[in-house]
């Protein structure tokens, strides 16, 4: 029991420290979202470099061509997900991000030969179905924006599937560095023709930006340590409830009831998935 309330404590502090990174990018819409990407990376590798070093692991890692293909599809997936902030509700992009489980199982079952259990697609289909609401139901979001967070938990379900061919090969912050380094490069290089120079306050938030995506990330890995995943998992979701709650009154967002129906058939589809995935 004291794990499990660990665990949930864990889980909180990361679905809150996502939140507010969510929050402050939506916040940085005069920023070309390149520059949003520089910032939210470099900020990590003051975290991730340090650790490397003195923990004395190699930084290249072992497994290169897998971890630069990881570090793609992950800048590709952070970008596009960024993107769609400015188009629609937090916790409408939040929540169809977090349908990349249902593209992973899918490049498993087509890259990894895994097999994939008949319930398990019975309730994808129940999360898709929220998607379908989302999409052709609620007439207020724009399709920009739901196109760039589908796209964007597609490339996430990449992200899965890679990190699962190279296996326990790398150390995870090894894993995590690479994608920093990458992204913090390409943002960088992508930012200079349309670089917007910061003023005030806007630097804490471009500079937090990092320090907030490095401590969810490091609660969520917390939580997972010390809880059962079943138990555990469906936790990050409350990320889509701060978000809500955070834009209803920091952006003035208007969730309208086909958008919260769908963003429920979502967390609801999802929550069975990982339920049926209980170890035996």
């Amino acid at each position: 029991m004291l794990l499990l309330k660990k665990a949930i404590l864990y889980m909180a502090i990361s679905a809150l420290a996502f939140t507010f990174l969510n929050a402050f990018v939506k916040s940085l819409g005069t920023f070309s979202v390149y520059q949003i990407v520089f910032f939210r990376s470099a900020g990590s590798l003051v975290f991730t470099i340090p650790f490397l070093l003195k923990n004395k692991i190699s930084l290249l890692g072992n497994k290169r061509g897998l971890l630069v293909l990881r570090s793609v599809f992950g800048l590709t997936s952070m970008t596009l997900f960024f993107l769609s902030l400015k188009y629609i509700p937090m916790g409408t992009a939040v929540s169809l991000r977090y349908i990349a489980p249902i593209f992973a199982a899918f490049f498993a079952l087509l890259f990894l030969k895994e097999n994939v259990k008949l319930l398990q697609w019975l309730f994808f289909a129940i999360a898709f179905a929220g998607v379908l609401v989302l999409k052709g139901l609620d007439t207020e979001l724009k399709i920009q924006g739901i196109l760039f967070a589908l796209v964007s938990a597609v490339f996430a379900g990449l992200v899965y599937i890679t990190i699962r061919k190279i296996g326990d090969k790398d150390h995870p912050v090894v894993v995590v560095n690479y994608f920093m380094v990458i992204s913090t490069v390409i943002g960088g290089l992508l930012s200079i023709n349309n670089w917007t120079m910061p003023v005030g306050k806007q630097w804490f938030i471009l500079l937090s930006l990092g320090i907030f995506g490095y401590f969810a990330q490091l609660y969520m890995t917390k939580a997972m340590q010390v809880g059962e995943t079943n138990q555990v998992a469906p936790l990050k979701y409350l990320e889509v409830i701060f978000t809500i709650v955070i834009g209803l009154f920091w952006f003035q967002e208007v969730y309208t009831l086909w958008s919260l129906a769908g963003i429920l058939l979502i967390i609801l589809g999802l929550t069975l998935n990982i339920s049926i995935k209980k170890p035996k």
